[in-house]
């Protein structure tokens, strides 16, 4: 028996909570997504970013590659995410890397950017498409705020469906970016629907089950410290869950890696016109 999806509005609520919680912050640090600046770099490679450019960075976290961008590539930066404490994360970061004046970080849905039609040269998205219930509705508005012959960057999770074992496939699998994660293919299909033209595709499964395994490894040694130290402060944020229930989650998805269940893809799309796409 499958599990079922759960409500598209308390799809976006977990999730915005969970990526907007402490203990994320703690067990992750600054890279919420597989390949951290490596993979954002070579994402970035793709999208002929020029100085003069606008990027959007959609579900943005804590800003890692909105400021990634703004500082390797002199461009101006908008970063959305639902998240209240991401966005005062992210804008503190900003501050601290003298960049708050390029790099600007507002609320809002992928599904309703606030944001006026061809605004953007470039639109990101990491590891958070597979999160959105309506996956055509934001492919939909990436290619409504993208100038004519504007890019889309997105890496995301991968998935093969009916395969995925029942105790990822709930809402906690959702807020793991895991549950409702689409074949490469299907990926395609969406942008493809949105009228952007797929021009690359690449695997980096190997990204995945290496942000699997420091998931785990960091989760362990915060435990123990925890244990060791068990006072108030920022590892006080452990009591609030099961982690022996994430460290099965782990140890399931690392597995689903390894069976080719589960993977990890960078597409690079175009908009028509302006001479590019």
């Amino acid at each position: 028996m499958t599990a079922q999806a759960p409500e598209t509005g308390q799809a976006k609520a977990c999730c915005a909570a969970a990526y907007d919680s402490d203990l994320v912050a703690l067990v992750l640090g600054d890279a919420y997504h597989p390949g951290g600046a490596v993979l954002t770099r070579r994402l970035a490679g793709h999208l002929s970013l020029a100085p003069s450019a606008r990027v959007l960075d959609v579900a943005s976290g804590p800003g890692s590659t909105a400021l990634l961008l703004a500082r390797e590539h002199g461009v101006a930066v908008d970063g959305v995410d639902l998240g209240e404490k991401n966005l005062a994360r992210a804008r503190a970061a900003a501050e601290t890397a003298g960049l708050a004046g390029r790099v600007l970080f507002h609320p809002g849905d992928a599904e309703r950017l606030p944001f006026p039609d061809a605004v953007f040269d470039a639109v990101v998205c990491e590891c958070a498409f597979c999160t959105f219930p309506g996956k055509e509705a934001a492919a939909a508005e990436f290619a409504r705020v993208l100038r004519p012959g504007g890019r889309l960057g997105i890496t995301d999770v991968t998935l093969i469906p009916g395969r995925l074992d029942e105790r990822l496939a709930g809402l906690a699998g959702w807020v793991a970016c895991l549950a409702d994660a689409r074949p490469l293919e299907e990926y395609e299909r969406l942008l493809a629907g949105a009228g952007l033209r797929v021009s690359r595709t690449e695997r980096h499964d190997g990204a995945l089950a290496g942000m699997i395994g420091q998931i785990d490894a960091r989760l362990r040694a915060l435990l123990l410290a925890r244990r060791a130290a068990p006072s108030p402060g920022a590892l006080a944020a452990l009591d609030q869950i099961d982690v022996g229930a994430i460290l099965e989650m782990t140890a399931l998805a690392r597995e689903a890696v390894s069976a080719g269940t589960l993977g990890y893809a960078l597409l690079v799309a175009g908009k028509p016109g302006a001479g590019r796409g």
